[in-house]
């Protein structure tokens, strides 16, 4: 128990250490940008897909961590018609057969306007399971929730780095916020 404590101690204090790490209004759209062409390069079908979408919202690195409980937290800009309409977070708690620690990035594809009506009102909170392998910066991803079964929004990660495996339940907030200059 003592061991499992310590543990669950130290992947705690390393997640939230990444908190602390606030970038600045113009750090976080460069950081986006760069991940959304990156990934853009890498894979030709989720720049067409980009070029249909309404808007869309950039995580460009998340930290998550966990051992059996768990936790991610990420910043990310939302571009809409390619121009930048705001700062978001997103937080999440997670509970289940999970162990380890990585660094991933996820962008949101809002393929519509109903679709981002449909975010804004439900205020950015998505319920759902997620498993996941993730080994080094190789990984197999899958999410089903409440959010990617919404008609017209597609969530696709990228840039995975660390070592996570698990199936758990996880619930995570995504919210509004405005960064330093």
């Amino acid at each position: 128990m003592k061991k499992i404590t310590a543990t669950l101690a130290a992947l705690t204090l390393l997640f939230f250490a990444q908190q602390s790490m606030a970038w600045s209004a113009q750090k976080l759209e460069e950081k986006s940008e760069k991940a959304l062409a990156k990934l853009y390069a890498r894979n030709p079908q989720t720049a067409a897909l980009g070029k249909k979408a309404a808007a869309v919202l950039v995580f460009p690195e998340i930290v998550r961590a966990g051992f059996i409980i768990g936790g991610q937290r990420g910043d990310g800009v939302l571009f809409l018609h390619g121009k930048v309409a705001g700062y978001y977070n997103t937080t999440s708690a997670s509970y289940g057969l999970q162990a380890g620690i990585q660094r991933f990035g996820y962008a949101l594809f809002f393929m519509n306007e109903e679709s981002l009506k449909y975010f804004k009102k439900s205020d950015g909170f998505e319920l759902g399971g997620a498993p996941s392998l993730v080994v080094l910066d190789m990984g197999i991803s899958g999410s089903l929730s409440t959010m990617t079964l919404q008609k017209g929004i597609y969530a696709l990660f990228f840039n995975q780095q660390g070592l996570m495996a698990g199936l758990s339940l996880q619930g995570t907030k995504i919210t509004e916020y405005i960064p330093s200059k």
